[in-house]
């Protein structure tokens, strides 16, 4: 039988969302008010083109069902971040899922599947692989508990990046600083087909119910 357990404050959410942190919601049947929450269908759910991130500002969705590969969040990120549009040190990643569908074997190799493209970010991962392999301590938690990157003692060694199980964490070859994410939203306000938002921990608080992972 189903069960349905309503989240009743902000830690008990972050920890049961955090169980399904950066993957596929596929399996999971829905409730009406958290599709609307997510702004998804079951039928996206079900096709495995779902996924969010427990991040501390909210949950991060990612829907590659109407992701269009625009690549308008991976300009935005760097113009806001850097003062320059570059797709390489982009803190949300596009343009390196077109090469591949789910079998790795090429853009359009799959007839049934087509593109395969989806917009993919830090996992702001609590026990972070990135910040305990820095070797001069360069990226830590802020105020708001997101991983940054401290660039006055940042000497670019790229260690973070071998170590990021998902390979997140770049180092501008301009700066020769690493960067990545620090959740400033800009990828999300530049996507025009809502394939990439943040949803703030007070209204999944108030409005969305998941089956209970146990």
């Amino acid at each position: 039988m189903e069960t349905k357990k309503t989240f009743l404050n902000n830690e008990m959410t972050r920890r049961q969302f955090m169980k399904i942190s950066g993957k596929s919601l596929a399996g999971l049947a829905l409730s009406a008010s958290t599709l609307k929450l997510l702004g998804c269908t079951q039928e996206q759910i079900d096709d495995g083109q779902v996924a969010i991130t427990a991040t501390p500002a909210g949950l991060l969705v990612v829907n590659a069902d109407i992701c269009v590969a625009c690549l308008r969040c991976e300009s935005n990120c760097t113009t806001v971040n850097d003062g320059t549009a570059s797709y390489f040190s982009s803190r949300v990643k596009v343009t390196r899922n077109l090469m591949y569908n789910q079998n790795s074997i090429g853009m359009y190799a799959d007839l049934n599947k087509g593109w395969d493209v989806f917009p993919d970010t830090c996992r702001q991962c609590a026990d972070a692989p990135c910040a305990n392999i820095c070797p001069v301590e360069a990226i830590a938690q802020d105020a708001r508990g997101v991983l940054t990157v401290n660039e006055d003692i940042c000497i670019g060694c790229t260690v973070c990046t071998m170590a990021c199980p998902w390979s997140m964490i770049n180092v501008n070859p301009d700066t020769s600083k690493a960067v990545k994410c620090v959740l400033c939203e800009a990828c999300v306000e530049g996507c025009p087909s809502g394939a990439l938002y943040i949803v703030p921990w007070d209204q999944v608080t108030a409005d969305a119910q998941l089956p209970w992972i146990g």
